[in-house]
């Protein structure tokens, strides 16, 4: 019998995906003004839409993963759930070859940020000393 994991109290994973998604819209927005103001809101929902959708099957795979395979902090699970999220970004693009360099990306960053937080890793800040 399986038992239950639940992501620590507090976080959520990839809940701020949305946000990066809107920040990408205005971008998208401003270097390249739309003819009108449907064009501008389709960009603005098509790009949130998209990122809030890779976050949340991201953090769906994830907690899935590390429930059936009965471990909760397994950089494994983050690998599997950021490949997950970029086999749906290469179907978005109707494109095989995006959807396999974004699997190994996005599964290769979400293994190393988990890895990194469980040993301590820091790419910035003070010296240890």
């Amino acid at each position: 019998m399986a038992t239950s994991v639940q992501p620590k109290p507090g976080r959520r994973r990839g809940s701020g995906l949305a946000s990066v998604g809107l920040v990408g819209s205005a971008y998208h927005i401003v270097a390249m003004p739309p003819t009108n103001a449907i064009d501008a809101i389709q960009r603005g929902v098509n790009g949130t839409l998209t990122m809030a959708t890779v976050g949340a099957i991201f953090g769906i795979t994830t907690c899935l993963t590390a429930h059936f395979r009965d471990t909760n902090d397994d950089p494994l699970n983050y690998f599997i759930g950021g490949c997950a999220s970029g086999i749906f970004l290469g179907v978005r693009a109707h494109s095989y070859m995006t959807g396999t360099a974004a699997c190994l990306c996005l599964g290769a960053v979400a293994s190393l940020t988990k890895m990194g937080k469980m040993e301590g890793w820091r790419l910035s800040g003070p010296p240890k000393l």
